[in-house]
């Protein structure tokens, strides 16, 4: 750990904290967008851990994970230091929208460009101003598009370190995910910094179990990297799955689910039923593999090839 984290020309000792502002740009009214950035140290030395949320606009859950353990003064390390952005896309957040103003999505922004677009702008203000100074991190997400998510976390199981630090953190569900271009995860992984993504709940609605398995998880983290001496215990086994698929909408209609997100489901069980508007047909959306409901859309108007329940299967469980 060093003796000093230099963000945007601030520097922060050990057992200090501090709030540092990133300017990024201003409104068309000319007022200015900063990025609140905090920083908290451990007075020992040991890693460095970042925590984002709200990267994309919309998602709040991951906000609020944040801003609990703000207020809780849970995110202090006894050990090694934490930064925290607790809301990564303030234009989308005003907007309500997941990208930017010209939408864009900043996760497929990265690594970014000083002179981009208002997206790969906070990338590369993201890459270069913080992603330096971390070991590790957790980036906190919500299902989009009316689609919630069971708490699970996603990483690459094939690289060790991901696999480490996802057991540690202890989720419902860990699902594996390629590295995906251009995203925060990946671009960081090339910097030699292994970033956990962790998934809750839908767009514009909080999920309180999600957000307590996402606080409970990262303070579990932490102690595993030695920055806590103490973290709460899980109550179930965590179940690694390889392997994910979304069961898709034969039919257009209107979709009624007769199971729920975490549910364990068996091959060709009836997931739920599409019917036309007038009560004249009905279907049965069935499901194609033993495996758990990771996700759901809570729409319930269909088309045809509309995501319906996503299905993470070929489970493992991990001690």
């Amino acid at each position: 750990m060093p003796d000093f984290i230099s963000i945007n020309k601030h520097k922060i000792g050990k057992g200090g904290q501090q709030q540092i502002q990133l300017n990024i740009a201003r409104l068309p009214t000319y007022t200015n967008i900063d990025l609140p950035v905090h920083v908290y140290r451990g007075n020992e030395d040991g890693p460095v851990l970042l925590l984002t949320g709200g990267l994309h606009g919309d998602e709040i859950n991951g906000i609020e994970v944040i801003r609990r353990m703000i207020v809780r003064e849970l995110i202090v390390p006894e050990k090694g230091s934490v930064i925290a952005i607790p809301l990564v896309n303030i234009y989308g957040f005003i907007q309500n929208a997941r990208g930017v103003p010209d939408g864009k999505d900043i996760n497929r922004s990265f690594p970014g460009i000083k002179t981009g677009s208002l997206a790969k702008l906070l990338a590369y203000t993201l890459m270069n101003k913080i992603i330096p100074q971390i070991d590790y991190g957790i980036d906190f997400h919500t299902g989009g598009a009316s689609r919630a998510n069971y708490p699970q976390i996603r990483c690459t199981l094939n690289i060790e370190k991901n696999r480490e630090l996802a057991k540690a953190f202890a989720p419902p569900v860990i699902l594996n995910s390629n590295l995906i271009d251009k995203s925060f995860r990946k671009s960081a992984y090339r910097k030699g910094k292994h970033i956990l993504v962790y998934e809750t709940g839908e767009a514009q609605r909080f999920d309180e179990f999600g957000i307590q398995q996402a606080i409970d998880g990262t303070l579990r983290m932490m102690k595993h990297l030695g920055m806590r001496k103490s973290a709460p215990e899980k109550d179930y086994d965590t179940e690694l799955y390889p392997k994910s698929t979304w069961i898709r909408a034969k039919y257009a209609g209107l979709f009624r689910p007769r199971i729920a997100l975490g549910d364990h489901i068996n091959k060709r069980q009836v997931l739920g039923r599409i019917t036309d508007p007038f009560g004249n047909e009905s279907f049965n959306a069935v499901c194609p593999h033993d495996g758990r409901v990771i996700g759901i859309n809570n729409t319930p108007v269909v088309h045809k090839g509309d995501a319906l329940v996503h299905l993470a299967y070929n489970k493992n469980k991990e001690d």
